[in-house]
């Protein structure tokens, strides 16, 4: 129970203070250009509502992935919205350091030491790399009032390319072979060969500028994250670790 333990409380410990820290992050980087892009969107809607004044150039909006019906709940901005970003982000980063120490856990029992903080950063940014760069050179982040393809198709594919580009780096990383290593190189390129989901025809009056700083936003405050995630999860399981009974 030791090692479970130390488990859970390193990734509650970790997962909070990352959360924290990102929602912080977001607050100044991608949260404005969100509000921004929901500008554009209502602007979209309200031309959509009045057929009179519209001027076609956004009537596919209806068939978005960003739809927002008139009923459709959303908190408000401000302290609400503020809350919920916080929550999920502390849940996500809980979620994902549950899955580090438990790595950690096994990495340790392997080796009889405990994974240091610089090899947690490592595991932090192959976790940068499955869940933000392998998947989102097919489906990068988008704004909303940016028409996307249907969400089921894109919910397959960027798992498909999650687990292959997870599985890609453990074969050149692990196997340390060449055979092990061509085939890990062949699954990290073979969803892209594939191709994501995509529109045949986009229209939005979203600017694409905006939308590649949302992109780079995205991307940065992921690796932050991730950075930070791998790091300090490593650091808090070595110290509730320290004295549990598998490791004395």
């Amino acid at each position: 129970m030791g090692t479970f333990r130390s488990i859970v409380l390193s990734s509650i410990v970790a997962g909070f203070i990352v959360g924290v820290i990102v929602t912080v992050i977001q607050h100044f980087s991608t949260v404005p250009l969100i509000l921004e892009a929901e500008v554009f969107e209502r602007a979209a809607e309200t031309h959509q509502s009045d057929p009179a004044g519209a001027s076609g150039a956004i009537s596919d909006h209806n068939h978005s992935g960003h739809q927002h019906g008139a009923e459709a709940w959303e908190p408000r901005d401000g302290l609400e919205r503020n809350a919920y970003t916080a929550a999920a982000n502390v849940l996500t980063a809980i979620g994902f350091a549950l899955i580090l120490a438990g790595l950690f856990a096994v990495r340790s029992s392997a080796t009889a030491e405990n994974v240091s903080w610089h090899e947690g950063l490592m595991w932090g940014l192959a976790g940068f790399a499955v869940f933000t760069i392998g998947p989102g050179l097919g489906l990068p982040p988008e704004l909303p009032g940016v028409p996307t393809a249907p969400l089921l198709s894109r919910q397959i594919w960027w798992g498909v390319a999650a687990l292959a580009t997870a599985a890609g780096l453990a074969l050149i990383f692990f196997r340390r072979a060449v055979p092990a290593s061509i085939a890990g190189l062949l699954l990290l390129i073979l969803p892209h060969l594939i191709g994501a989901p995509e529109l045949d025809h986009v229209e939005t009056n979203v600017p694409t500028s905006l939308s590649h700083q949302f992109v780079v936003a995205v991307t940065v405050t992921s690796l932050v994250f991730w950075s930070m995630l791998g790091s300090l999860t490593s650091v808090t399981f070595a110290y509730f670790d320290r004295d549990s009974p598998e490791r004395t």
